[in-house]
């Protein structure tokens, strides 16, 4: 059986909404209620970063776009990856683009003191702020780069669709998509919506 670790409002939920979609049995393994599972996330996972996916076979997969590809390769019929090769290509470009360019935002204003050699309150805020411009500009640029990619709902979403859906709920990026890119707004709330998706969501986002 997979072997998921994360824990709640992280983007561990997009590894277990493609799990979802997959239709394959898993275990969510939150490491913020034991000690227990956050030493065996560190065994696992020396940067304790999650998600972190563990293998039926005992195997060990980081990184999101990564973990996603391999479960889209594997299990091709759940759609996570196009099966058309120009597609499927688009769709990778998309997650690593997410990765490189929101992900990595979201990580310095939550660990901006990692970035500056004098972490001072004011350079401290001055790094965050300069990150969620950078953030939501990148929000931006995928809406209009990625129109083509976008699950309309008359089909199940893909790798990219849950990936953008969970990353963009951080750090003020769907306030500011409300009224910037409108339409990629609504994208995003169609996922949310989907019966296989929106379980998983309400989890990891109680409303």
């Amino acid at each position: 059986m997979y072997q998921l670790y994360g824990h709640q409002n992280s983007g561990a939920a997009a590894i277990e909404a493609a799990l979802e979609l997959c239709d394959i049995p898993y275990r969510f393994i939150d490491v913020e209620t034991s000690a227990e599972a956050a030493l065996a996330l560190e065994k696992l996972n020396p940067l304790k970063q999650i998600p972190t996916l563990q293998l039926p076979d005992g195997g060990v997969l980081t990184e999101s776009a990564a973990i996603l590809i391999h479960l889209g390769l594997s299990f091709p019929a759940s759609g996570l990856l196009p099966s058309d090769p120009a597609e499927r290509a688009q769709a990778i470009r998309g997650m690593a683009y997410i990765v490189s360019n929101c992900y990595a935002a979201i990580g310095i204003m939550d660990y901006p003191e990692r970035w500056l050699a004098e972490a001072d309150e004011s350079s401290r805020q001055n790094l965050m702020d300069g990150a969620r411009r950078r953030l939501h500009w990148s929000w931006e640029v995928f809406a209009d780069q990625f129109s083509g990619e976008l699950y309309l709902g008359s089909e199940k979403p893909g790798a990219l669709d849950v990936l953008a859906a969970v990353i963009s709920r951080w750090a003020g990026s769907r306030e500011h998509l409300r009224n910037a890119r409108p339409g990629f707004f609504a994208w995003l709330e169609r996922i949310d919506r989907h019966p296989a998706l929106a379980p998983v969501f309400a989890r990891h986002w109680p409303a």
